[in-house]
């Protein structure tokens, strides 16, 4: 269960790893922020370093721009000249260095798949990798009769998958009304549920995607006729089978459903899945803490879209003719029912609980951000497994500042929902009180449900403090992760700046914690 690769990133004895407690990218030298860059792309700088038009590159090429002044890159068969962006680098030089002169997307998926590298690196590119020649072969060709090309799924891409994944295919079909559109998939699952069902009808397009295990199953239609902005989406759990519900602006017959779109009924793995967006309006924004503040978007109307427990969002902005992206995980709106809004469903609303810093380029715009202005939200992603939370006996929390973030869905979940757990204990790490994010509502939680505890730890605490202190260390994790019983089913999950998460790791594995036992939220 532990989502730390064997050969995690950073690289051992890198830059980054050796940066100081608390900090997860390197000190960058004066004027080289993630706004200076963006300055120097804008000031016309020939920072490709060609002297005419794109070109193509091939792999024995590429693997000889490896050095430090002279790094190539390939990401996703395009070429970059990544050395003037040395400096800029977060993660700093050294990790930049690891995918010199190769194909970097699989080292650059395993850690910054949500970062837009087209519009970052624009100005860095060289063109694209060659491709080496192949034999032709010749296929049969089998025509598909158009009608059921566009009316049914049943002739699904699936010729790259083994065995065992080719039956997880689903397939569809749609009926119609005098006022409805339904179109039904068949997931071949019995365990599915409305998280698992994404729907978005934007602009006369549908677009429908359904999460089976590991898997992204996907409909993309331009629809024939218009129809209202609003979707309904049942799901019959026993059957697996789900439908979209959409109403027609006229009682006209429909032909056909619709004309198919880019990877419409694919089945692909859903790390391979593109991110797509849907715009949200800002319904609110309150401060958590001096520095923290909850917001509170609203999906559009012909969106359906529930966040799992464990899965994170990606918020996109377009900052001074840039897209930045980043990940957050969503909250509720609080932890207790006295805070709650009734106004604001679930379904609905999607709250974010952001730290505000002051000299980045992301979160001082969302600051800035008006109610009723817009911003990119994602589909979820994420790896928790919902059912070990379920079954465990005892849960142990440790966090560290935003590090709450993915905590909060999950005490809510077990909480309300399990019928095992005994006890669910939180660490919480801070720098000072005033830091301490929902401090009140945690303290009510704890006692108006015996099962649930929390301990504050500060780390440059005031005069007047009684609490722990300290920072994460063997001390504090083995005095608080505990089990009652020796048989007792544990799940330990953390969460923090990558330092905290890394060394937070160590001490579970060192104190014989087995790797089953703990989570680590990541985006």
């Amino acid at each position: 269960m532990l989502n730390v690769p064997a050969q995690s990133f950073p690289a051992a004895g890198s830059q980054q790893r050796a940066a100081g407690a608390g900090r997860s990218k390197v000190p960058l030298k004066p004027g080289r922020s993630l706004m200076d860059w963006i300055r120097l792309t804008k000031s016309g700088k020939n920072l490709a370093g060609l002297k005419g038009g794109l070109i193509e590159v091939t792999a024995e090429v590429l693997a000889q721009h490896n050095k430090k002044d002279d790094c190539w890159i390939c990401i996703r068969g395009l070429i970059y000249n990544v050395t003037p962006y040395m400096e800029y680098h977060p993660g700093g030089e050294d990790e930049l260095m690891r995918a010199a002169g190769a194909d970097g997307t699989d080292l650059f998926d395993q850690v910054h798949r949500w970062v837009n590298y087209e519009s970052m690196l624009k100005e860095c590119l060289i063109g694209r990798m060659a491709l080496k020649p192949t034999a032709a072969v010749k296929e049969p060709c089998h025509t598909i009769p158009e009608e059921k090309e566009v009316l049914n799924g049943m002739f699904s891409k699936a010729e790259d998958l083994d065995s065992s994944s080719k039956e997880l295919v689903p397939s569809y079909d749609w009926f119609q009304t005098d006022g409805t559109i339904t179109v039904v998939i068949y997931t071949k699952q019995k365990d599915i549920n409305s998280e698992m069902v994404i729907a978005d009808l934007q602009e006369g397009q549908l677009q429908g995607e359904i999460i089976v295990k590991d898997y992204s199953y996907l409909l993309h239609f331009e629809l024939s006729y218009a129809v209202q902005r609003d979707i309904v989406v049942q799901v019959s759990e026993k059957v697996g089978k789900v439908e979209l519900i959409l109403k027609k602006k006229e009682t006209l017959p429909w032909k056909k459903l619709g004309q198919p779109l880019q990877s419409h009924d694919s089945f692909v793995k859903r790390a391979d899945r593109g991110l797509f967006f849907r715009k949200c309006k800002l319904i609110s924004k309150s401060s958590v803490s001096h520095d923290t503040r909850l917001f509170c978007v609203m999906l559009p109307p012909g969106t359906h879209l529930q966040v799992p427990v464990g899965c994170h969002l990606y918020l996109k902005k377009n900052i001074t003719g840039t897209v930045i992206v980043k990940p957050y995980t969503p909250v509720t709106s609080s932890l207790v029912s006295k805070f709650k809004d009734p106004s604001h469903s679930d379904k609905t609303h999607l709250y974010f609980m952001i730290k505000i810093y002051p000299r980045g380029l992301f979160t001082p715009v969302l600051d800035c951000m008006h109610t009723g202005e817009y911003i990119s939200v994602s589909n979820p992603e994420g790896h928790f497994i919902k059912p070990k939370a379920e079954e465990a006996e005892e849960l142990f929390l440790l966090a560290a500042g935003t590090g709450f973030t993915p905590m909060v869905k999950l005490l809510n979940h077990v909480l309300t929902s399990s019928s095992s757990l005994r006890t669910a204990k939180l660490m919480f790490f801070n720098k000072t009180e005033d830091d301490i994010l929902w401090r009140s509502q945690l303290e009510q939680l704890a006692v108006s449900d015996t099962r649930f505890d929390v301990q504050f730890v500060l780390s440059e605490p005031n005069k007047g403090w009684t609490g722990k202190q300290g920072k994460i260390s063997s001390l504090l994790v083995s005095q608080f992760v505990k089990r009652s019983k020796d048989n007792s089913k544990m799940l330990v999950c953390i969460c923090g700046p990558l330092p905290f998460t890394e060394q937070g790791i160590q001490i579970l594995q060192d104190l014989g914690t087995s790797c089953e036992e703990i989570h680590c939220f990541r985006a």
